[in-house]
């Protein structure tokens, strides 16, 4: 399976904001899961360190990230620096006793994730919480400054997600932190033909796969999420960029003006310049126009995702702004 896009550069990627919402689900019901089956298995201080690549990322990382942080260090073999920091990581993930599982990514084996989460240059480390990736420093550090990040990293992920981590028996077969495929829910066909819509660029057909899961079920966040990309993406498809960024700069006063464009700035990836254009527009205006900008901001707060700093901080802007 393709590893799913999980870029920090700032670019929203649609795939990511996916795997966070449905991480976040899925870790309820492993821990739920977990409860009636009398808690989960403990596992072996060497299953704390593992070596992950593009083709495993999904079952190593993210899913496991719906359990455990999960830490990632990005490394090569010529690289120095990296041969000091990796130890230290190795040795504090055992000390750590299962409150993080690390991950080791070789980046000239695995491109393509290096090019995904945005690295410039390594040693670099990352985490990924109930599918939501985070830069947590790059270069050396000291074991102190490792220590204060690794373990602000445990406690938002306790207080956030309300992930525990790992129990951890040293007398464990190695192995056990393999994480199981969950069983097909009712819902997984639909789901999986509306994503494999949206990759083939037949967003007609992932929107209405959406809506067919939420048709029966109302609340399904993976298909509310998923309408909302795809909806997005079919409204940008046949723009002309250059046109709807010169009619939003010469007609501030023009709602479509302006919707339109916050689109284009979400698709490419200027998160806050979207935010910022509609909450702005919401200031202007009132009655339906005011109505239609609220809308449309807060179906970009869904595309988003709902915990994402900038979507809290704009909810707060937008709340100013209309009352």
């Amino acid at each position: 399976m393709q590893p799913r896009n999980m870029s920090m550069s700032g670019v929203v990627d649609l795939a990511a904001v996916k795997a966070a919402q449905e991480a976040k689900a899925k870790a309820e019901q492993t821990r739920a899961e977990a409860a009636r089956q009398g808690g989960a298995g403990a596992v072996s201080p060497a299953d704390l360190v593992i070596d992950v690549d593009e083709a495993g990322f999904e079952r190593d990382v993210l899913q496991r990230s719906a359990e455990v942080p999960v830490v990632i260090d990005f490394w090569a073999e010529w690289c120095q620096p990296c041969k000091q920091l990796s130890p230290v990581l190795e040795r504090l993930a055992v000390e750590y006793n299962g409150r993080f599982l690390l991950a080791k990514i070789d980046v000239d084996a695995n491109q393509m994730l290096m090019q995904q989460f945005g690295v410039q240059g390594i040693p670099a480390v990352f985490a990924v919480v109930a599918g939501q990736a985070l830069p947590l420093f790059q270069g050396a550090a000291g074991e102190q400054q490792i220590r204060q990040t690794l373990d602000q990293l445990v406690q938002v992920a306790e207080e956030r997600f309300g992930l525990t981590g790992l129990t951890v028996d040293p007398d464990a077969a190695p192995g056990a932190a393999v994480p199981q495929e969950a069983p097909a829910g009712p819902y997984d066909a639909l789901l999986e033909a509306a994503v494999q819509a949206l990759d083939a660029g037949d967003l007609g057909g992932a929107v209405q796969a959406y809506r067919n899961v939420l048709s029966d079920d109302p609340g399904n966040m993976e298909a509310k999420l998923g309408l909302a990309q795809a909806e997005l993406l079919q409204r940008v498809q046949d723009m002309d960029p250059q046109l709807v960024r010169k009619e939003a700069a010469e007609k501030p006063g023009d709602v479509d003006a302006q919707i339109a464009a916050a689109d284009l700035d979400l698709v490419g990836g200027h998160v806050d310049d979207a935010f910022g254009r509609l909450i702005d527009a919401v200031r202007r205006t009132a009655g339906e126009d005011r109505d239609a900008v609220r809308r449309r901001l807060l179906e970009l707060f869904e595309v988003v995702g709902p915990e994402d700093p900038r979507v809290v901080g704009a909810r707060r802007a937008l709340a100013r702004a209309l009352f």
